[in-house]
């Protein structure tokens, strides 16, 4: 007599001993052997939509020939197997193939010779049919009821089991869905961002140098210059060049995260935090880990996230908003200002460890008024990419002295300037007509007011940088009456992010308020 409560955990046991299926399988079928004659076993599946039979897992005797893992039936089958599949019975034995109905017989004549016994056990889960469970052996009349009963005791774990394949077999086909839509997303990052360096080969050469020399090791990078000279399309170049390509690229923009939501943005949350923190949150270092995370604008972190950025890269480790658990990580930093850190750093609003940490190896990226051998690739680039963005079949040509006129100017806003400019050229061109008549009145204006030169007397007092500053910035609130944010405040007028002006604003005592 078989201890039908030992039986059963000890094939449990074994049906669980494993992820992968086939070893599962095999250490189940040799405790198996123990009680009844086997030789082979079967998990399987049949789509009744597409009349397709597939063998999940399967352990297969050498002297029968091993079948395909998938398999349609004939058209004339599909009646007969879609009602086999809905109204089987829990479990058959079938003891002489050849005496078995012809669709049966036809269909396996291949994968099983007609000389085999077999046991089979539809398997169920929560009432919904998952599969089939098959044991065979060479040979005729092998199996008999009590062989059936100590398999049907199996049911529930085998069922299981098919559904952790199945529910393995779909994680994997999400995990190559969304490994495909990654793909697809850096390939839309490097179309935005641009996949040549316009000007590599002219005024970027020593900026391009420095980034073969960095991107294939781990170190942090600081890029500095002016807003808009295209920091950010240079550390997608260090990333897209480094050993961490295929990995994670997280941006960041530290100034336009609010203060309250930065630790979170970042480092993430628990559950329960704070007001509003439903649900556990992974933050942007996490996302980030094994790949590079970019930090543009960090001279606007306040200053308890500095102290926070500062353990993340001396102990490579974080600790979420709410939580006790650190989690280590292992991320490449790159971070980007057109700030003055050094000044900050005197000043008291920027860690000096934090510099010295962030600046172990500088990039400057000159301005586009340094580099204007470069300006006409960059409008040629800028006149195909708006034009396939605004449908423009036609490109408009430019002249050589529209070329110099562009050139001579001092493009405040470097190439992001330059590339509105060139988009509101195209808006404003009837198709056909050339690009050099469009007025260039409103860019000899503005290229007038930023070369005008100051008064060269030599007993002019100098004034304090901030003292300037404050009266820039002054300015152009008088002209918005006073509003920071939107396409008509002060902000865009100085081609600046809103919280780093009002930064400002606070730092040199410009009260806030919008002008009536």
């Amino acid at each position: 007599m078989v201890d039908e409560n030992e039986f059963f955990r000890q094939a449990t046991l074994r049906i669980s001993s494993s992820l992968k299926s086939e070893t599962a399988l095999q250490r189940c079928m040799t405790y198996l052997k123990q009680h009844m004659p086997v030789s082979g076993i079967v998990l399987g599946l049949y789509d009744p939509n597409l009349n397709m039979g597939r063998l999940l897992s399967f352990i297969w005797p050498s002297g029968i020939t091993r079948p395909e893992k998938t398999f349609i039936f004939p058209k004339e089958y599909w009646g007969w197997m879609k009602n086999q599949w809905e109204n089987q019975e829990k479990i058959r034995i079938i003891n002489d193939f050849s005496k078995e109905e012809m669709p049966l017989q036809r269909v396996f004549a291949k994968t099983w010779p007609n000389d085999t016994s077999h046991i089979m056990m539809g398997l169920r889960l929560d009432e919904m049919r998952l599969g089939t469970l098959g044991l065979f052996v060479e040979g005729k009349h092998r199996y008999n009821e009590s062989h059936a009963h100590l398999i049907s005791l199996l049911h529930e774990p085998f069922a299981i089991a098919i559904s952790n394949i199945l529910q393995h077999q779909e994680i994997l086909r999400l995990k190559d869905i969304l490994a495909d839509d990654n793909r697809y997303l850096r390939q839309e990052i490097m179309e935005i961002t641009g996949k040549t360096i316009i000007g590599a080969d002219f005024g970027l050469r020593s900026v391009m140098e420095m980034v073969s020399q960095v991107a294939p090791l781990n170190s942090p990078v600081l890029l500095l210059g002016e807003t808009g000279v295209g920091k950010e399309v240079i550390a997608n170049a260090i990333h897209y060049s480094s050993k961490r390509k295929n990995n994670p690229y997280i941006r960041v923009n530290c100034g336009a995260i609010p203060e309250s939501l930065i630790d979170s943005e970042l480092f993430g949350h628990e559950k329960g935090a704070f007001t509003g923190a439903i649900s556990s949150k992974r933050g942007r270092f996490e996302r980030a880990n094994t790949g590079t995370i970019f930090l543009d604008e960090v001279g606007e972190l306040p200053p308890a996230a500095q102290v926070r950025l500062l353990r993340v890269i001396q102990q490579r480790e974080i600790e979420r908003v709410g939580g006790t658990e650190t989690l280590p990580v292992d991320v490449r930093i790159i971070s980007a200002t057109h700030q003055n850190l050094e000044v900050m750093v005197k000043s008291g609003t920027f860690r000096e460890d934090l510099f010295y940490r962030l600046n172990v190896f500088p990039i400057t990226i000159p301005p586009l008024r340094y580099r204007a051998d470069d300006i006409p690739a960059l409008v040629n680039h800028f006149l195909e990419h708006k034009s396939r963005e605004l449908g423009i079949e036609q490109l408009p040509s430019i002249t050589q002295e529209a070329i110099e006129q562009l050139q001579a100017y001092r493009w405040p806003g470097n190439v992001r300037e330059l590339e509105n400019f060139v988009e509101r050229a195209l808006i404003q061109t009837k198709t056909g007509m050339p690009f050099e008549a469009i007025a260039f009145s409103g860019l000899a204006r503005t290229s007038d007011d930023h070369t005008r030169t100051p008064s060269n007397k030599t007993d002019e007092s100098i004034l304090p940088m901030d003292d300037i500053i404050a009266m820039h910035i002054k300015k152009a609130l008088a002209q918005t009456r006073g509003k920071v944010e939107g396409i008509d405040g002060a902000a865009n007028l100085l081609k600046i992010h809103p919280s780093t002006l009002r930064g400002r604003m606070r730092k040199l005592g410009i009260p806030f308020g919008r002008q009536r």
